[in-house]
């Protein structure tokens, strides 16, 4: 077994395959702020809680930290170049960028494959990051196929036909 060192950890993380995100909130001066995240996670269908995190070096984490709502936004495989935009620091993320708001004010990205608005619920220290849970007030879904994030790059569902993997399930092997 080897150590777990952030080189080693991060690798082996990157054999995850999870969908890429945007979570939306509005800062203290209104502004709409927004940034991409791949740690989502559903938590619980009764009472419906769904989780994030946010490293605590993020130029966000004062907002997130005191906002009273937020809005997730799983997005479909046409958005790669949203989800890029959103992960720069560089440019204004926002310029010219299409969006209505929702519960608390927080901004709605029309095109996702689906979001959830949320109140805040809890935060939670979590080594390098802070853990965000929140109470999902309302959703919605459109249909479409999801943008992944894959071993440090992005990354897409094989259409139905070529997977390889059978409906019972499917088989692994070790190297």
């Amino acid at each position: 077994m080897d150590e777990p060192t952030p080189a080693r950890l991060r690798a082996a993380l990157g054999c995850f395959a999870t969908g890429v995100t945007i979570v939306t909130a509005r800062a203290p001066d209104g502004a709409p702020v927004g940034l991409t995240v791949n740690s989502f996670s559903s938590v619980s269908l009764q009472p419906p809680l769904v989780l994030w995190s946010l490293a605590l070096a993020s130029r966000w984490r004062a907002v997130f930290e005191t906002c009273s709502h937020w809005a997730v936004h799983v997005l479909g495989s046409p958005q790669q170049a949203l989800a890029e935009r959103f992960a720069r620091r560089d440019v204004d993320r926002w310029a010219g960028l299409a969006w209505s708001e929702g519960l608390g004010g927080v901004p709605l990205l029309p095109e996702a494959l689906a979001w959830f608005e949320c109140r805040a619920a809890q935060r939670y220290p979590g080594g390098d990051h802070l853990i965000l849970l929140g109470e999902v007030l309302r959703c919605r879904q459109h249909a479409g196929p999801p943008l992944l994030y894959y071993r440090s790059a992005f990354a897409a569902l094989a259409p139905q036909s070529t997977r390889t993997a059978s409906k019972a399930g499917c088989s692994a092997s070790s190297q």
